[in-house]
């Protein structure tokens, strides 16, 4: 098969959209299928044996390696670029938007010269897709969740009015979702975003097929040469978005007795005073250290250090850091957000979502127990090692491509 892949974000520092392609990019191809993708900035790294195609973008809303990629100098300038920059000004977040047409532009430019079989779309679910469709190629689109679940975060109390209606207008939910009704087929990554795919959304079950993600058990692997440093607790994402559950993390970190430390691990902070006045709020100082954009190695022996790895989301999709801090054979804490369970199994902790004290006693407990710590660590590989392989998730990927075009036919 000829595919063709679609990621408006497609550098990995950037979230798990970008690691999600070039995974997949890769085990694609190691089958024997010509892959292309088409990506925004921040760009991939290009080297997973698919072709690539650079799209432009304004980059208006940076995030992780996002701040680090200049945008294309005259993408401003075009049509497209000035209604992008108008509607970021009026506070939505035209993005995905934008790049599902840029996508749909370069797609006609390719199909002079190639005709893929299928159309695969990262997460985008921009009005640009329809043209796509019009063209009569089969498409499909992973959802890793709704936005409906991002957009909820911002209700939250103490949200004031504004900020609420600030989040209706940001997030294009209703886009997303009456484009994801006319995809021929939705692909999600666990159970938890599928029953949120068909609730928010509206698209039918029967037309939503759930392929959990791979890991790279090679690169993310226990490191018995780096020892382990007493009280580290290690967290690795975004802290700043509410779905990940920073302020309760922090809040708990505050709970613990030293030398408990917390290392945060991310891309990028786009508001490193809100991070600031919650460590001097909470008397934190000296207890929290950010580590910025880590290549892999790096990440790896900053988990081989660690006691404990925290993951306290409201919601996850899957949850790439909790299957890293597992594949390499670190205790985990989890909160019951979304498909961590799925992912967890009984190899961690979990507690409940949005609960300081609940987290707080469960770090507390598997630092003082190395024991069980070492035990929970071993499972926690053992099960990333039997249920999330790339290889495996690409060769259900191509059953639902075949389903797809079936259907389109």
């Amino acid at each position: 098969m000829k595919i063709l892949l679609l990621t408006y974000r497609g550098n990995p520092f950037c979230g798990g959209q970008g690691v999600y392609v070039s995974h997949l990019a890769r085990e694609i191809t190691r089958l024997g299928h010509e892959v292309h993708c088409i990506h925004g900035p921040p760009y991939a790294p290009e080297d997973s044996g698919a072709v690539w195609h650079r799209v432009p973008g304004l980059h208006l809303f940076p995030a992780g390696a996002a701040a680090s990629t200049a945008p294309h100098p005259l993408a401003a300038f075009t049509p497209l670029g000035l209604l992008e920059r108008g509607a970021a000004l009026s506070g939505q977040f035209p993005e995905m938007a934008a790049f599902s047409w840029r996508a749909f532009a370069k797609l006609r430019a390719l199909s002079h010269h190639h005709r893929f079989d299928v159309v695969h779309d990262n997460q985008s679910l921009g009005w640009g897709l329809l043209a796509v469709r019009a063209l009569g190629l089969p498409i499909l689109s992973t959802v890793h969740h709704p936005l409906t679940i991002d957009r909820a975060r911002g209700f939250d109390p103490p949200a004031s009015f504004r900020r609420r209606f600030g989040k209706v207008r940001f997030y294009p939910t209703v886009m997303q979702g009456f484009v994801a009704r006319r995809m021929t087929r939705i692909v999600t990554v666990s159970h938890a975003s599928a029953r949120a795919i068909a609730a928010d959304f509206r698209v039918a079950p029967e037309r939503i097929r759930v392929i959990y993600n791979g890991l790279d058990t090679v690169q993310f692997k226990p490191l018995p040469e780096v020892a382990s440093i007493p009280g580290r607790v290690v967290f690795v994402g975004n802290l700043e978005d509410a779905n990940k559950g920073g302020v309760y993390l922090l809040r708990a970190i505050a709970r613990l007795k030293s030398p408990a430390h917390l290392v945060i691990a991310t891309g990028g902070l786009s508001r490193p005073d809100w991070l600031r006045a919650q460590i001097d709020g909470l008397g934190l100082r000296g207890r929290i250290t950010v580590r910025y954009r880590l290549p892999a190695p790096e990440l790896v022996r900053l988990y081989a250090s660690a006691e404990v790895a925290v993951s306290p989301s409201l919601f996850e999709g899957f949850g790439f850091p909790a299957a890293e801090a597992m594949a390499c054979e670190v205790p985990l804490v989890a909160a019951r957000g979304g498909a961590l369970p799925e992912v967890v199994g009984d190899a961690g902790v979990l507690v409940p979502p949005a609960d300081s004290e609940a987290l707080a006693q469960a770090i507390a407990a598997l630092l003082a127990d190395p024991q069980r710590r070492q035990r929970l660590g071993r499972a926690a590989r053992q099960r990333v090692l039997a249920l999330f392989r790339w290889e495996e998730a690409a060769r259900q990927l191509l059953t639902v491509y075949r389903e797809t075009i079936d259907a389109h036919h």
